[in-house]
């Protein structure tokens, strides 16, 4: 099912063209797209903690470090926003349940690895499964219900993908300590088997493909390449600059081949019929303000964590358990938040929830202004708190005001190109806040978390003031 062809409200198979369920069995559904969402996004941040562990059982050096946890959010962001694209020929359902099989295969890989460059490459298909799961997924759930099961079914997915990262990080740090790294992977097989026979059993059958007669979308292959190619060189080059400084000829030249792939995806999708990302949408305020709150919300809340939890282990002497239980914090107050008052922020103004949403995670990681040299653990709880509370307000609603942004025809595109930005602001986070910790040091994390707030805090008031916007079509809040 092509990403820029579904709206949430008028997918390709009518809701109404699945066999009704009744009671609760009619959330199975949405059981089997959230249990394969909940594991993609685990992904992005289970190895944050493990970490030290897998560099040490590996043998793997800084770069490669950055590499096991960024490969996977970068093929997530690269490939996202094409991947939707193939589903016209497989189908939605089809293209989930090709995802999820790939995905096991490739955690096993990663369970399996007998060197960084195997788990880097495993990584790197575990990502490329999960963007095809990705792409698949808000579609089908916009198909599978309607109404006001629709808008509950749109906040308990964005909780789930919430909360995903979060978890990952204080189940990565338990397992690495207690049971080895390698579990990390193989423990999650038997979720990849239950999301597999969930998806199988309960996706109705006709989600996703066209109907006889219907054009199938030619898939944007120039638009994918060259987004895929942005993403990718640009990432590397904050990577290769953390190891070989900004001025090195690597991270130079990384750095024009994105800048050319860029100007080359803007050429290609203002040339085709059928773009992967219509240049239209920029016209709309709400649309790019959406944009921004995904990617800074996601940079300043959880791409600072890979470098906090290497801080907490190398200056303050925590192991992996013990930095998973300071790093819980941020979890238990998203669970809170978006929890008990998910249904309430459904009915906000978008400006607020994103908004000032992600401006609190700016103020908690503007904290981190105070740590210095002989700082403890609780220096951070300021920043786990706030950034908690405003993942907790932003996450449940992005999905709802991200496909609200823009006419009906484009929302699953919008939906598609949210969770793209917000995976390359994870990418883009993890990459920048280790150059600013390649030593460790309290320093270095203090200047990631000034870069993380400050970041957070210009985005999320720059989109608070486009959303506010009543120029073309913006969002509006989902109605019960």
């Amino acid at each position: 099912m092509s990403i820029g062809s579904v709206a949430n409200t008028t997918p390709l198979t009518d809701a109404a063209d699945a066999e009704p369920r009744p009671g609760a069995a009619r959330w199975l559904p949405l059981a089997a797209c959230c249990l394969g969402t909940f594991l993609l996004l685990l992904y992005t941040s289970v190895v944050t903690v493990a970490l030290p562990s897998i560099g040490s059982g590996l043998h793997a050096g800084f770069g490669a470090q950055q590499w096991i946890i960024d490969v996977y959010t970068l093929a997530l962001a690269g490939l996202l926003l094409g991947a939707g694209a193939l589903g016209d020929a497989l189908g939605g359902r089809r293209l989930y349940l090709a995802g999820l099989v790939a995905f096991g295969v490739a955690t096993l890989a990663c369970g399996l690895a007998p060197s960084p460059s195997w788990l880097v490459a495993a990584r790197a298909v575990q990502g490329t499964a999960g963007a095809a799961m990705f792409a698949s997924i808000l579609p089908l759930i916009g198909s599978a219900y309607t109404g006001r099961d629709k808008a509950t079914a749109f906040a308990v997915w964005g909780a789930v993908a919430g909360a995903a990262s979060a978890v990952g990080t204080v189940g990565g740090g338990v397992l690495a300590q207690y049971a080895g790294w390698r579990w990390i992977f193989l423990g999650a097989l038997p979720l990849c088997a239950l999301a597999l026979v969930l998806a199988a059993r309960f996706l109705p059958p006709a989600t996703g493909r066209p109907r006889p007669g219907q054009a199938v979308r030619t898939v944007d292959w120039p638009g994918i390449a060259t987004i895929t190619v942005t993403v990718s060189a640009s990432t590397y080059a904050v990577i290769a600059a953390g190891e070989a400084g900004w001025d090195a000829p690597g991270p130079l030249v990384a750095w024009l081949i994105a800048a050319v792939a860029l100007v080359g995806f803007v050429l290609v999708e203002r040339a085709t019929t059928r773009p992967i990302l219509p240049p239209a949408l920029f016209a709309t305020p709400g649309f790019v303000g959406v944009l921004l709150v995904a990617f800074g919300y996601y940079f300043a809340a959880f791409g600072a964590l890979p470098s906090l939890s290497a801080w907490i282990q190398a200056d303050v002497g925590f192991g992996a358990l013990a930095t998973s239980l300071v790093l819980v914090a941020q979890l238990l107050v998203f669970i809170a938040v978006s929890g008990l008052i998910s249904n309430r922020l459904q009915r906000l103004r978008p400006h607020w929830t994103l908004g000032a949403g992600t401006v609190v995670i700016g103020i908690g990681a503007l904290t981190g202004i105070a740590l210095h040299a002989g700082s403890s653990w609780a220096m951070l709880l300021s920043f786990l708190v706030l950034s908690g509370v405003g993942a907790g307000i932003v996450s449940p609603v992005l999905p709802a005001v991200a496909m609200a942004s823009v006419p009906v025809r484009y929302a699953g595109t919008a939906g598609a190109a949210a969770n793209a930005a917000r995976q390359f602001g994870l990418t883009l986070g993890v990459a920048l806040c280790g150059t600013f910790t390649h030593t460790v040091h309290a320093s270095g994390v203090r200047s990631a978390l000034i870069l993380c707030g400050v970041l957070a805090a210009a985005t999320g008031a720059v989109a608070s003031l486009l959303l506010r916007l009543r120029i073309g079509i913006t969002a509006q809040p989902v109605k019960h």
